[in-house]
């Protein structure tokens, strides 16, 4: 994985964004996603905040990486112990994102993100994507304990293309 191929894939991931949130019908929306709680709808924004969240992430592991591993393994611990309440908000927060942020508004919002992301993955130098930072893992199954900045601008794409695979879009809740 290179800052290349990250960008790639963040491009590849709005087109696919684009296309099913343009295609999907108002039943394919509401309808329930598979795995989840969330609609259709919902798990749509949720993939976009994922790549907000990256946007979140960046500066904090440009500080964590100039602090002694100490400091990050602490704060990455206290996070983890907050696991129940980040679990219940990051779901609230999709059932209300998905209120503002929906169809054409929606694609902005990850056109603008992806487009962002992908001019601040091209400005790093080599050094800074290789920082680490250590992350809360009992947040997200793509967190590792130790991740390069590098590992968080692809974060977003996994963390897309994981829960692409939950959609239940098209005739019949097909995938």
């Amino acid at each position: 994985m290179n800052r290349h191929s990250v960008q790639a894939e963040m491009q590849r991931a709005g087109a696919e964004l684009r296309a099913l949130a343009t295609q999907a019908s108002p039943a394919d929306l509401r309808r329930g996603s598979a795995g989840t709680r969330w609609t259709n709808e919902q798990l749509l924004f949720h993939m976009v905040f994922g790549y907000m969240i990256v946007r979140a992430l960046l500066p904090l592991v440009r500080l964590f990486g100039r602090l002694p591993d100490r400091a990050g393994r602490v704060f990455a611990g206290l996070l983890n112990a907050g696991r129940r309440p980040f679990h219940l908000v990051n779901y609230l927060g999709s059932c209300g994102g998905a209120l503002v942020f929906h169809g054409p508004r929606l694609i902005r919002r990850m056109d603008r993100t992806v487009a962002a992301l992908s001019n601040k993955v091209d400005g790093e130098t080599d050094a800074a994507l290789s920082r680490t930072m250590h992350f809360p893992v009992d947040w997200d199954p793509f967190f590792r304990d130790r991740m390069t900045l590098l590992d968080v601008y692809h974060y977003g794409t996994q963390h897309f293309d994981f829960h692409r695979q939950q959609l239940t879009l098209g005739p019949a809740g097909h995938k």
